[in-house]
């Protein structure tokens, strides 16, 4: 069974008169820098500063269509996804990766059959640490984002919700 295409106009128009919170939207501060522009899937969360072990360790588990969120914390010092990570992302089945950071490799990236989006680019890698925290609920730009959640994205902007439509 495929997963049928979100388009997030049409998913806003639905939920315009939602006020109980459910329905969120990211804030329009997400740049496309994967080969997907479109992608949906259930949300996965990490939360890191300056260090992707984390991220790296969930994008090389399989992504059975997943989107990974991580709260990098708005950092512009660091990239918390590259070229590397980013291809490990394709080949496990990650449909997409939302960084609340920088990424790098922008050449690469666009390569990779995965959604990818994030604050900006950056060249300088993280320090793998082993620091962080996984699957636990993030507040990004004000918007709360919990693990189980769906999250999709087009070329208008990024919306969650508990359920696909």
């Amino acid at each position: 069974m495929s997963t049928p295409i979100l388009v997030t106009g049409d998913l806003c128009d639905l939920h315009k008169t939602d006020h109980d919170g459910s329905f969120r939207v990211l804030p329009p501060s997400f740049q496309n820098y994967g080969k997907r522009v479109r992608f949906a899937g259930v949300v996965s969360t990490v939360k890191c500063f300056e260090d992707n072990s984390l991220v790296k360790a969930a994008l090389e588990e399989p992504g059975l269509g997943r989107v990974l969120v991580v709260d990098g914390g708005s950092s512009f010092r660091r990239a918390l996804v590259g070229g590397n990570i980013a291809a490990d992302a394709a080949k496990n089945g990650w449909a997409g990766i939302v960084v609340d950071g920088c990424v790098r490799d922008s050449a690469e990236l666009v390569q990779c059959d995965v959604g990818i989006r994030a604050l900006g680019l950056i060249p300088m890698p993280t320090e793998r640490r082993n620091q962080g925290q996984r699957d636990i609920a993030l507040h990004i730009h004000g918007v709360w984002i919990l693990p189980g959640e769906w999250l999709v994205a087009d070329e208008d902007g990024i919306v969650v919700m508990p359920t696909p439509e």
